[in-house]
């Protein structure tokens, strides 16, 4: 091989290594958010119930999708900005749990992402 030619095949492959690298796909995000009083500690069998499903899906957190998680505290007034946040993370899907206003903030935010809301019904031995 002659100078030339290295000189072209290297500079060929120089140009080319950056797109090479970013062609790997990101990984779907989901956008957990939540209106309770609950943090991840404390909300763990209803997060560890979320994680099951999605591995039943074939989904599972860190391998091959990310879930960013945002709390609200039982203050709804701070719902905007966090569903705020999660588009600005470009999520895939918004999951709201904690109650009516999470969902209601996630449906004023966007249009366009699915938005799954999640309720949990507790039953005392009182309503069975």
């Amino acid at each position: 091989m002659r100078r030339r030619e290295f000189i072209m095949l290297a500079g060929a492959t120089a140009a080319a290594w950056p797109s090479c690298v970013g062609a790997q796909a990101a990984l779907p995000v989901i956008g957990f958010v939540s209106s309770s009083n609950a943090s991840p500690n404390s909300a763990n069998s209803l997060l560890s119930a979320f994680r099951q499903g999605l591995n039943e899906s074939g989904y599972v957190e860190g391998q091959n999708v990310i879930i960013e998680y945002r709390w609200a505290g039982g203050r709804a007034d701070k719902l905007p900005e966090l569903v705020a946040d999660l588009l600005h993370s470009r999520v895939a899907l918004i999951v709201a749990s904690g109650g009516f206003a999470s969902a209601m903030a996630a449906k004023a935010a966007t249009e366009t992402i699915p938005i799954l809301f999640v309720a949990v019904l507790i039953l005392s031995k009182w309503d069975s």
